[in-house]
C-alpha cells in the first residue's frame, strides 16, 4: 500500500506504516512476538548483529527482539511521517525515552538546559541528576545567554504539564542555534502540533497517552531526524528499552482514529472549560482556548487547536480537590490522560509529587489544582458528573 502523494495528517494515521502489507498479503498489521531469529547464514548474522547494535534501522537479520522487531518498525515509520521526520524510535515508556535522549545527549555535551513546568518524573530525572548530566533551568528570556560549548540539548513541554502554558517552540529553536531543541509534545500529539517543522530535532510522545489512547499500554516514542535515531538505537539496544511487539501492534492499530478522538475530545473540552470558569467553586481554568495560559495566541498557529487537557483550581485548595476526587462517578480519578474516558488528577499530591513544594509552588502547582483530561463522552454527561462533584467541593471548603 503507497501513500506517496497521502499529506494530509488523517491520511496517514490510516495508512502509514503499512507499505508491505500487499506484498505480505495481509490487511492488518502482523504482530511478530519472535524474541530471537534464526542464524542459518553466520556471516549475514554477524554483519547484521554490527548493524543493528551501531544504531542501524534494519538489517538483512533481526536476530534478537532487543535489537529490533518488525511489529514496532512499522509503528516508528508511522509516527515518523505523522510529526514529518525521517525516523522515529519507539522505547518501554515515555521515561524511556526521555532517559535515552538525555543519555544520548550525554555523549554530546556536559549539561542540558531546561524549561519549567514539565512532566513531574521528567523534572525529577533531571534535576535529581540521576543520569549524570545536570540540568539548568531557564526561561524563554534568558535562553539564548545561557548557551555554552558544553550545551548539549534544550529541553521543553508544550502545551505544559501541569497549567497548559505554551512555549514558542520556534523561538525557542533560534534561542538554541545549534543546539538541538527537545519538544515533550505529548499533550498536542502530531494531530495538532508538529516540532520538527518549527526545527526541533527530537519530538517526543508518551504515546501511553493519546497516541494508545485507550489506558491498556505504556510506550514511549522518539521521532527525530537519522543522525539522532541512530544513536538512540545504540542506546535502547544497550539498556533494553525496546518497546514490546504488542504494544507496538496495538499502537499501530489506534492511530487511524487518532484525529477522531483527539478533535471529539477538544470540542468536549472547550464547552467544559467554559462550564468550569462560570462555577461559583472554581477560581480559575486553565485552558489555551479560553486564552488563559502563557503564550495563548499560539493556538492557530503553532497548534491546530487548543487540545482536551485543562486545569482548574477550586478555592477550597486541597480539602475541595480530595472532595472531587472522591465524589466523580463518570470521569475516572487517575493519573495519566488521553484516553477516550475522562481522567481526573491532582498534580501536587500525584503526577508532580516528585516535584519540590518552593518548584511546584513558583509552576503554579497549588494544593487546590486539579488537571482534567477529557474523554470523548457526551459532555453534557461529562458536565453533569463534574457538577455534582463541585457541590461536594464547596460542602467539603464550607465544613
Amino acid at each position: 500500500m503507497r501513500h506517496d502523494h497521502a499529506t494530509h495528517p488523517d491520511t496517514l494515521a490510516v495508512h502509514a506504516g503499512r507499505e508491505d502489507f500487499a506484498e505480505l498479503g495481509v490487511h492488518a498489521p502482523p504482530l511478530d512476538l519472535s524474541t530471537t531469529y534464526p542464524v542459518r547464514d553466520l556471516e549475514q548474522g554477524t554483519a547484521s548483529f554490527d548493524a543493528l547494535v551501531g544504531g542501524a534501522a534494519s538489517a538483512a537479520n533481526p536476530i534478537y527482539a532487543r535489537l529490533f522487531n518488525p511489529t514496532v518498525a512499522r509503528f516508528e515509520a508511522a509516527m515518523a511521517r505523522l510529526e514529518g521526520t525521517s525516523d522515529a524510535v519507539a522505547f518501554g515508556s515515555g521515561m524511556a525515552a526521555m532517559s535515552a535522549c538525555l543519555l544520548a545527549a550525554g555523549q554530546r555535551g556536559k549539561h542540558v538546559l531546561a524549561m519549567r513546568p514539565l512532566y513531574g518524573t521528567s523534572h525529577h530525572l533531571l534535576d535529581s541528576g540521576l543520569l549524570g548530566i545536570p540540568v539548568r533551568w531557564v526561561t524563554a528570556e534568558i535562553l539564548a545567554g545561557a548557551i555554552d560549548a558544553d550545551t548539549a540539548m534544550v529541553v521543553i513541554e508544550t502545551p505544559a504539564n501541569p497549567t497548559l502554558d505554551l512555549i514558542d517552540i520556534a523561538a525557542v529553536v533560534r534561542a538554541a542555534g545549534s543546539v538541538p531543541v527537545l519538544v515533550d509534545s505529548t499533550f498536542a500529539t502530531p494531530v495538532l502540533q508538529q516540532p520538527a517543522e518549527l526545527g526541533a530535532r527530537l519530538v517526543l510522545h508518551s504515546a501511553t497517552k493519546f497516541l494508545g489512547g485507550h489506558g491498556d499500554v505504556i510506550a514511549g516514542v522518539v521521532a527525530c531526524d537519522a543522525e539522532w535515531a541512530q544513536v538512540l538505537r545504540q542506546v535502547r539496544a544497550a539498556t533494553g528499552g525496546l518497546l514490546h511487539p504488542l504494544g507496538a501492534y496495538l499502537l499501530h492499530r489506534g492511530l487511524p482514529t487518532l484525529g477522531l478522538r483527539v478533535r471529539q475530545a477538544q470540542e468536549n473540552a472547550r464547552r467544559i472549560a467554559e462550564r468550569l470558569a462560570a462555577h461559583p467553586a472554581v477560581a480559575r481554568v486553565s485552558y489555551p482556548g479560553l486564552g488563559t495560559v502563557a503564550n495563548a495566541h499560539l493556538v492557530g498557529t503553532q497548534m491546530r487547536g487548543p487540545g482536551s487537557l485543562l486545569a482548574f483550581e477550586l478555592h477550597g485548595g486541597h480539602t475541595a480537590a480530595a472532595a472531587v476526587m472522591g465524589a466523580v462517578r463518570l470521569a475516572t480519578p487517575a493519573v495519566s490522560l488521553g484516553s477516550v474516558d475522562t481522567l481526573i488528577q491532582h498534580p501536587a499530591g500525584l503526577t508532580h509529587r516528585v516535584v519540590d513544594a518552593q518548584t511546584q509552588q513558583h509552576c503554579g502547582i497549588t494544593p487546590g489544582l486539579m488537571r482534567l483530561s477529557v474523554g470523548i463522552e457526551h459532555v453534557d454527561d461529562l458536565w453533569a458528573d463534574l457538577a455534582r462533584a463541585l457541590v461536594a467541593a464547596r460542602q467539603a471548603e464550607a465544613a
